[in-house]
């Protein structure tokens, strides 16, 4: 069968995620070790996976801030830090073209990210800052992603994303020393970041190239660790918090 004439339902999903030449290697030459091909494979899948799990890696936060209304311990200003570095990641892979198994995760953990941030206004009954919030970061994401930001605008951002990254994991874990314990922050989603960031690495070096990005995975990866470890030190303290607030408002 000459090149382009693969037919069939399978062998359209197949060249939906790997290159008809991995389509070829794998399910007409058998040759499911082929080094280049199984490489983009496991990135394709490790990317996906993480895409999925993004859906739902900051829905244990939102839940335990709803349940509990409260935000108590979670420092906005680091969360807006977060949600800018993510912005920025979004912005900078959709003006690259980079796939979007690549960046993907991006668009669904900014949604829960400013999420996080407006329930934090909302139950500290600042109406007004929460609808703010919302309004001018959606205004701020069309001007990015619209066209009409250069790239090379988009670029110098993506470069601030590492001190950013940086900065917002240090003011939470400063806000969990300070307390000596971490609040409301939801340890599923402390350690899914953490794991999420470290596979990032892999993928983005497989499907972009791009070291830049690279590099902001590895700092991330880094700095999730460090809160991460917090979580676990902390964890008695916290458990003693939470019953505290949950009596007092019994």
């Amino acid at each position: 069968m000459a090149a382009g004439e693969h037919v069939g339902l399978f062998p359209w999903l197949v060249m939906l995620l790997l290159p008809e030449e991995c389509y070829v290697e794998f399910f007409e030459k058998f040759n499911f070790f082929d080094g280049p091909c199984l490489k983009i494979a496991i990135s394709k899948g490790l990317g996906f996976g993480i895409i999925l799990g993004s859906v739902m890696v900051k829905l244990p936060q939102i839940v335990k801030i709803i349940m509990s209304k409260s935000g108590a311990g979670i420092n906005v200003m680091a969360v807006t830090f977060e949600l800018t570095a993510i912005s920025f990641t979004w912005a900078y892979a959709v003006a690259n073209s980079f796939p979007f198994s690549a960046w993907g995760e991006a668009l669904f953990m900014a949604v829960q990210t400013s999420a996080i941030a407006t329930l934090c206004f909302w139950y500290k009954e600042q109406t007004l800052q929460a609808i703010l919030y919302v309004s001018g970061y959606l205004a701020v994401m069309w001007v990015l992603l619209s066209g009409v930001t250069p790239l090379s605008v988009l670029s110098a951002m993506q470069a601030t994303n590492i001190p950013i990254v940086v900065l917002s994991k240090l003011i939470q874990a400063q806000t969990n020393y300070s307390n000596g314990h971490t609040g409301q922050l939801s340890a599923v989603t402390v350690f899914l970041l953490t794991l999420g960031s470290l596979a990032r690495v892999f993928t983005t070096i497989q499907e972009t190239g791009d070291d830049m990005m690279t590099l902001t995975y590895i700092i991330s990866t880094a700095a999730n660790a460090v809160v991460a470890f917090q979580v676990l030190w902390y964890w008695k303290r916290t458990e003693e918090f939470t019953k505290r607030q949950q009596s007092k408002k019994d």
